[in-house]
């Protein structure tokens, strides 16, 4: 399989050297050519991910007709904002039908559209086969093979298969979902928990209000998905829980940071 990951930050970065790694003929797109000329040339990319060693065999471009060549399985993983943006610059290049896997979390903010809305109305021409990967996921933990489980919501069975073999190690686990709706959201308003349960760290609230928050978080979160039509049982999983513990506790969380400083 070819696999084109279209955006060069940590965990765009981080996703396309674990598949290059696995063995997988894999091209990056990053937008800067300075850090495409550092990842050819050091094989590492500083800006994002310093004392990283990437793959020698990892195909990084500024072309997008380059990256796109002769390739039906797509990864985004740019911010949520300007996946819309991403997409759009791709479109041309894009064979029909073609696998969009989107590793970016949130909520488009002019239209409050989740990612997969956000894909069908750019790329509804092409007829995409849309997969939605998120989970608990530090792209830092990941690149040094920690092990690590992700949820993939995709409706189509066979493309939810072939991702999930694309995207499987030894460390990396990945358990398909056939909501796609519950795992996108999951993945987008945990990050208003998480800030709150930053703030109530920056406070000195203790562990019991952090418990507190991630527990009725969960609740509003699962409230919120039944009502957008997901699975609340999507929740109880990675894209959920998972995600919503890691953000609300981990140090390399950058929502809690913002609430701690906040607080």
């Amino acid at each position: 399989m070819k696999i084109a990951v279209i955006g060069g930050g940590s965990w765009g970065t981080t996703l396309a050297d674990m598949l290059a790694k696995k063995g997988l003929t894999t091209r990056l797109w990053v937008r800067e050519q300075k850090v495409m000329n550092e990842i050819r040339n050091r094989h590492e990319n500083t800006w994002y991910l310093p004392g990283c060693p990437l793959a020698p065999t990892l195909d990084v471009s500024t072309d997008p007709a380059h990256v796109a060549d002769g390739v039906r399985h797509f990864l985004f993983a740019v911010p949520s904002q300007f996946i819309r943006n991403a997409y759009t610059r791709f479109l041309k290049y894009l064979p029909k039908n073609a696998a969009i896997i989107c590793a970016s979390k949130g909520i488009e903010l002019d239209t409050l559209m989740p990612m997969s809305e956000v894909c069908e109305d750019a790329l509804g021409s092409i007829k995409p086969r849309f997969a939605m990967l998120s989970g608990p996921s530090f792209a830092r933990e990941v690149i040094r093979e920690i092990p690590t489980a992700v949820s993939l919501g995709c409706a189509h069975k066979k493309t939810g298969k072939e991702v999930q073999e694309a995207l499987s190690t030894p460390y990396f686990r990945v358990y398909t979902n056939p909501d796609v709706r519950g795992v996108e959201l999951g993945g987008a308003i945990k990050n208003i928990i998480a800030i709150a349960a930053g703030v109530a760290d920056g406070l000195g609230f203790g562990s019991n209000a952090r418990a507190a928050l991630i527990t009725r978080g969960l609740k509003e979160m699962s409230r919120l998905g039944k009502a957008m039509g997901a699975d609340t049982e999507t929740f109880m999983g990675l894209s959920g829980l998972g995600d919503l513990v890691l953000t609300c506790t981990g140090d390399l969380s950058r929502n809690r940071q913002v609430g701690m400083r906040l607080g």
